[in-house]
């Protein structure tokens, strides 16, 4: 049986998506909701201009989404 093609487009996205991205903390959460502040700690950022390097997939950017205003990304 082979898989249609949705399926085939969802594991092309799911290979382009196994890069690197690193994530840097250049604003305070200070004064934001404790939600923001979970999110924040939960990507793994602890300092202001701190950085990690995790894998681009949908649930890393769907974080990056929530606090974009927070945080600088590139490519690693």
């Amino acid at each position: 049986q082979y898989p249609d093609i949705e399926e085939l487009q969802w594991r092309n996205y799911l290979i382009k998506m196994s890069k690197k991205i690193k994530i840097i903390l250049t604003k305070s959460c200070i004064g934001y909701n404790n939600k923001t502040k979970a999110t924040v700690r939960a990507l793994g950022l602890r300092k202001i201009n701190g950085s990690v390097v995790l894998d681009d997939n949908v649930a890393i950017r769907g974080m990056i989404n929530k606090v974009g205003h927070l945080v600088k990304v590139e490519e690693a």
